[in-house]
């Protein structure tokens, strides 16, 4: 395998902003080929994909290559994935669409760990259909989400379970497939966000047992288009549709509005892009995915280890959470400064981090945090380096001194 992060980073001009960006959370670095794609699609694209005209057979050739390219991301199939703005508004239409099933007399279990996008929209339908909700806790101490206590909370009448593969606040990725094996033995929904796994981790629905699984595309670089993958395609036809078109039929079923065509175009080049990052990757799209993805685990592995062996050497300095299972993100506090006044600190040293404030992390709401300032939560990417990280450190050294 070969990783090699100064070629990566020459292919993403922002990163010559002078910044050093530990945000991924807010979206990672947009490659120049993703941006030479959707300009050049939008002179070459039409708003419709139907109709004779050459520009619209470009169009829908742009739609259907999306749908294989996120379906050659998560191991789905094409004609179950669903492509559309954000993947907070796609589960939202989704919860609408599965709330026959959400009524009295049936339950949900959803997590502490997830972030708002796959917790606000359940609870919406459960609070109008009367469905009970179970709440799935972290371990303090480790921010560890326990999968046995599924066994309890998942019982004959429970019709969905939502759950996070990997958490974009404190990293944590739970044992998704154990809760899904618990779900399916009592014939209920298993649907998993994987916004935050992607792109740290090889993504496969049938390893991961989810019946539908969420992504977005600028979590790995690529536009801000989400999808919902179907793991059997044919449940699309069997809910109720919320397309404004009697006659949908598929992923069209809950693809409310239009397409941009140009974006979903460049979701396929950021793909490939992922599939490039190991430059002696061959064979298939997905192959060469699941070759890159490994690579740059490795990689990123040594990056992360470095990373939290520093921090845990600032007395100053408390990082949140310590989970077995976990992608390279983590958020962390300094005792008596708030987390907005620590961010905009190193804002000023050009280091560019996502801050989480009372209201806004269910997780860290229930840990006290937000009570106390609010964290500070960093990201690894494909292309931070050895170098940012020490110069990270210093700069947290230099405020804790």
């Amino acid at each position: 395998m070969a990783y090699d992060v100064a070629r990566i980073r020459g292919l993403i001009p922002s990163l010559g902003d002078g910044w050093t960006h530990f945000d991924p959370q807010a979206g990672m670095q947009i490659p120049d080929a993703v941006s030479r794609t959707v300009s050049t699609a939008f002179r070459n694209s039409t708003a419709s994909s139907s109709g004779r005209h050459m520009s619209a057979r470009r169009s829908a050739a742009m739609l259907q290559t999306a749908r294989e390219a996120i379906a050659d991301l998560v191991g789905g199939e094409p004609a179950g994935v669903v492509l559309g703005s954000d993947r907070s508004v796609l589960l939202g239409w989704l919860a609408e669409a599965l709330s026959s099933r959400l009524g009295l007399g049936t339950g949900m279990v959803l997590s502490r760990l997830d972030d708002e996008a796959n917790i606000a929209p359940w609870l919406r339908v459960a609070s109008r259909y009367g469905a009970q909700v179970r709440w799935a806790e972290v371990d303090i101490e480790t921010c560890d989400l326990p999968s046995w206590q599924y066994e309890e909370l998942i019982t004959s009448t429970t019709r969905l379970v939502a759950l996070t593969a990997a958490s974009s606040v404190v990293g944590s990725a739970p044992d998704v497939r154990v809760v899904a094996d618990r779900v399916h033995e009592v014939g209920g929904l298993m649907v998993v966000d994987a916004a935050g796994a992607a792109p740290y981790a090889h993504i496969d629905m049938d390893d991961l047992g989810a019946d539908i699984l969420t992504v977005n595309a600028s979590a790995w670089g690529g536009p801000q288009i989400g999808a919902l993958v179907f793991r059997d395609p044919s449940q699309l036809d069997r809910i109720p549709s919320m397309s404004l078109d009697p006659n949908a039929r598929g992923p069209e079923r809950l693809e409310v509005g239009g397409h941009q065509y140009a974006l979903l175009a460049g979701v396929v080049t950021s793909i490939d892009f992922l599939a490039s990052l190991d430059d002696e990757a061959t064979g298939t799209r997905r192959e060469r995915l699941v070759a890159s993805i490994s690579s740059m685990q490795d990689y990123q592995d040594r990056l992360f280890d470095r990373l939290t062996r520093q921090l845990d050497n600032l007395p100053g300095v408390m990082v949140i959470g310590r989970a077995e299972s976990r992608v390279p993100t983590l958020s962390f506090t300094i005792p008596g400064l708030p987390a907005e006044k620590v961010a905009a600190h190193l804002a000023d040293r050009r280091i560019a981090t996502v801050t989480t404030g009372r209201g806004s992390s269910r997780l860290l709401d229930s840990l006290g945090v937000g009570e106390e300032g609010g964290a500070v939560s960093i990201g690894l990417a494909p292309y931070t380096t050895r170098y940012e990280i020490d110069q990270l450190v210093r700069e947290l050294r230099a405020m804790t001194e």
